[in-house]
């Protein structure tokens, strides 16, 4: 069975403390942080991360979108990041930044972009915790799923079974099963949790289940 992470992306910034509680049932919340060069967005800082780590205990899945993430590793693990994910695509050292995860003590993911070769992954897999295919060019919330990058997703499973698999861009209701089907682990949503007047019932609707 996949697991929802709300994406905070799509929450109302003026009110992310009650954004939290609406969404209270999920074990993981994924948090975006862009830097707007590694993509054409900004979204949130440490500080951010820092206030709303003590208003729950939920998994935080801090997803760094930055053109230098290796810097951030300890920034953000202080401020609260359970797991932190970086881009393959990045210009900082990718075994450098592993590094730095591992020493910090969350668990390291890797995400990779639409059109980027599954295959860069390989030579990391073994420390890996997790890794997030992005079905829409990273940057902003509300785009469309592109279905190629879901082979991806197979092709992880298979010569990698223990990492965790997330899914990120474009989940909604009529995607969500496209994306458990290829064996995803992790459906990060934005708008389709958090745009919805009960994002309980969301939640278990992108899982494939009666509500």
């Amino acid at each position: 069975m996949a697991y929802v992470a709300p994406s905070l992306l799509a929450a109302d910034f003026s009110a992310l403390g009650a954004e939290i509680e609406r969404v209270r049932e999920a074990e993981i919340l994924h948090i975006d942080i862009m830097d707007g060069n590694f993509v054409p967005n900004l979204s949130m800082g440490p500080q951010i991360v820092k206030a709303l780590r003590g208003k729950t205990d939920q998994v935080f899945d801090v997803h760094l979108m930055l053109l230098h993430p290796l810097a951030y590793v300890p920034v953000f693990r202080e401020a609260g990041a359970d797991w932190l994910t970086f881009h393959i695509e990045c210009e900082d050292d990718t075994g450098e930044v592993l590094k730095a995860i591992a020493e910090s003590g969350a668990k390291a993911g890797l995400a990779i972009k639409p059109d980027t070769a599954v295959e860069e992954l390989y030579p990391y897999g073994s420390l890996l915790h997790s890794v997030t295919v992005m079905t829409v060019e990273p940057g902003f919330g509300g785009q469309t799923l592109k279905e190629a990058p879901l082979a991806k997703i197979r092709q992880l499973k298979q010569r990698f079974p223990h990492i965790l698999v997330e899914v990120d861009g474009g989940v909604n209701y009529e995607t969500a099963s496209m994306c458990r089907d290829a064996g995803a682990d992790v459906l990060i949503a934005g708008t389709a949790v958090f745009g919805a007047k009960n994002p309980s019932e969301a939640m278990v609707m992108l899982k494939g289940e009666s509500v």
